[in-house]
């Protein structure tokens, strides 16, 4: 019933926010996911740095999750995967079809709360999930417009390698981009809050362009 409801929930939300990455070759090389990742990031106007002392593995793409890029710190109990999506189509969509009843095209700017969200629902079944809204101070670091954390105590998944706990990030750039990024550990101790603002700070939104 778990897996059926974490599956059903994942796969809706994905279907509308993510169907392209959804149609990626599974086991994608690292390399080749590397490249593919930094033009999706390009898209999403989001500037990345690879963290000093992380290192890439292969990216969660089966039929439950759908993530673009992985790291993981070697012995330090931590991984983080990325998902970025950009939004310009989908609200350059939405803006042609915003006063046509019979369209029901949902606004793109609401998406990272129900992708994140879903996410978080995914991992836990549902319940355990502890979320907040990111205060402005915090979102300025990431020259984001809107975000939203979620504190989860984890299913026990093969897919998540058994990790206990995650921190779910989503963040927003309006009528631009959004990403998605899921911190994983065993101890919600110092290193973990200390792992999650290395790799949390090497992605930034570019200044956003007016048109």
């Amino acid at each position: 019933m778990v897996l059926n409801l974490r599956r059903l929930v994942f796969t809706a939300i994905l279907m509308y926010c993510v169907a392209p990455a959804m149609a990626q070759v599974k086991h994608h090389p690292v390399n080749a996911e590397r490249k593919d990742f930094y033009q999706l990031l390009n898209d999403a106007n989001i500037k990345f740095t690879f963290p000093a002392g992380f290192r890439q593995i292969p990216a969660v793409n089966d039929e439950d999750f759908s993530f673009d890029f992985d790291m993981e710190t070697p012995g330090n109990d931590f991984e983080i995967w990325l998902m970025v999506k950009s939004q310009k189509q989908n609200y350059n969509s939405f803006l042609h079809t915003r006063h046509d009843a019979s369209a029901q095209v949902a606004d793109p700017d609401s998406m990272y709360l129900e992708l994140g969200k879903a996410t978080a629902i995914a991992l836990t079944g549902g319940t355990g999930i502890l979320e907040r809204n990111i205060p402005p101070t915090v979102l300025a670091r990431y020259n984001a417009d809107a975000g939203r954390s979620y504190l989860l105590s984890l299913l026990d998944l093969a897919d998540t390698k058994h990790y206990k706990y995650a921190l779910i990030i989503s963040l927003q750039q309006s009528h631009t981009g959004m990403l998605v990024a899921v911190c994983f550990t065993n101890n919600k101790d110092a290193d973990f809050y200390n792992n999650m603002n290395r790799a949390c700070r090497s992605f930034k939104f570019k200044p956003a362009t007016t048109n």
